[in-house]
């Protein structure tokens, strides 16, 4: 009697510890060896796009902040860029500066969350620390001028929310050299670890056709060999002043993805170094010729209609806030009072700031774009993130759209592991850097 086999489904997920509790993988296995990957998102959806639909431009940075939550920075340049093309406005030249500064240095968390947990999943669970503790010091940075370390929403249209404050580029420079020493360290434990080199070489590949078929971007497209990088093909703000390398790979497999990784964080560094270097001072070294007071005494003596030499004070503003005050103001923002907010002290200090404010924050009135439609993509963490809005010259957008570089990656995710063994689907989806939040949407 002849002996009948057959394929076993088993369901990889939600809440397998490798698939994050956002993805589902529905295989087919026989025995240990993949014949067949059916994978499901959803499980984070959100309604980004829609929910951008209901408010006014200004107020979609906090939902920006949350679709790849892991460098959020990003995600609110991309945005931002993309009205201010549909605006047709330019920012003063420190603020272009600072975006990439923040864009460079949310990138290296983003790279380095990835490089460590797919480790810890592999069983170097000190190659994690390692990374988190690196991760930590890029965080201080971050916390220092956006007020917030996770959901920063920092970037303004028209320009930024605070100006660097004084010692962080010293600071900076400090936690740059930190986190290349752990860099180093990671590469020791890693890259010559023969248990990691076997678990990652050969395993995941994709063609550099194929990637590009599905239309994947970032570094799961530079390790096939395709240097395609959205800051060198269509340079923005001031990626083309700067020298650095887009680093690929050759084979396309989940060591490459490493090594292009690990590469492109020293190239973020470098980026970030050669601004610090070339950022313009701007007008910030006026001083007002008030005095300071705390930000609850300006507004009481507002309220009182006590108005008359608040304009040339000066606020002490809470860590959330600081750095956006009116010394800082002309370096961070564009001029243009429709588009952008009032310092705080022209908004509690003379009737004109206190109208421009209003009219940009009430309901019916706020942002008006011009008539029209316009997509504008900036380099993420994973790829190519572009935001694609349509105006009909309301205060808020007719039509909002993400294109998001995880979306493709998981599509050619069942090309990477048909044909794998069981145990090496944690290596592969770990290499994806998949971020729910940016997937679903």
């Amino acid at each position: 009697m002849a002996t009948q086999t057959r394929n076993m489904l088993l369901n990889v997920g939600p809440s397998h510890p490798a698939m994050h509790g956002v993805i589902r993988l529905i295989m087919e296995l026989e025995g240990e060896k993949i014949k067949g990957v059916d994978v499901e998102i959803g499980y984070l959806h959100r309604a980004f796009e829609k929910m951008c639909e209901t408010v006014m431009y200004a107020q979609c940075f906090p939902y920006t902040d949350r679709l790849n939550y892991v460098s959020p920075l990003i995600n609110n340049v991309g945005f931002a860029m993309t009205v201010e093309k549909l605006l047709g406005i330019d920012i003063p030249e420190r603020a272009k500066y600072i975006r990439v500064i923040m864009s460079e240095i949310s990138r290296v968390t983003d790279h380095l969350t990835c490089i460590g947990a797919s480790a810890m999943e592999l069983g170097a669970m000190s190659v994690f620390l390692y990374m988190i503790k690196a991760r930590e010091y890029l965080y201080e940075l971050v916390e220092e001028i956006t007020g917030a370390r996770l959901t920063i929403s920092y970037v303004r249209i028209g320009g930024v929310k605070a100006d660097l404050t004084p010692g962080f580029v010293d600071k900076a420079f400090q936690k740059i050299a930190d986190v290349r020493k752990v860099l180093i360290e990671v590469d020791e434990l890693l890259t010559r670890n023969r248990i990691f080199f076997d678990r990652m070489k050969g395993i995941g590949k994709i063609s550099a056709e194929d990637a590009i078929a599905y239309g994947i971007t970032g570094p799961f497209l530079r390790s096939t060999g395709v240097a395609y990088d959205v800051r060198k093909a269509s340079p923005y703000l001031i990626y083309d002043r700067l020298d650095f390398e887009v680093p690929t790979g050759t084979t396309g497999d989940n060591l490459d993805r490493y090594f292009v990784r690990m590469a492109e964080m020293e190239q973020s560094l470098r980026m970030i170094e050669q601004c610090f270097q070339q950022i313009p001072d701007g007008p910030i070294s006026g001083e007002l010729t008030g005095c300071v007071i705390p930000a609850a005494e300006m507004v009481d003596r507002a309220k009182m209609g006590q108005t008359e030499d608040l304009i040339e004070d000066e606020v002490d503003l809470d860590p959330t806030l600081q750095g956006g005050t009116k010394r800082y103001y002309d370096a961070i923002s564009a001029d243009k009072k429709d588009v952008v907010l009032p310092a705080k002290e022209d908004t509690y200090g003379n009737i004109e700031g206190l109208m421009n404010h209003f009219k940009l924050v009430m309901y019916g009135h706020g942002i008006r774009p011009p008539v029209g439609e316009v997509y504008f993509p900036v380099e993420g963490a994973n790829g190519e993130l572009g935001f694609y809005i349509v105006s009909d010259g309301r205060d808020l957008p007719w039509r909002v759209r993400v294109h998001p570089p995880c979306f493709p990656i998981m599509a050619a995710l069942p090309k990477c592991l048909v044909g794998g063994m069981m145990a090496d689907m944690v290596s592969t989806f770990g290499s994806v850097n998949m971020i729910a939040g940016e997937l679903d949407r």
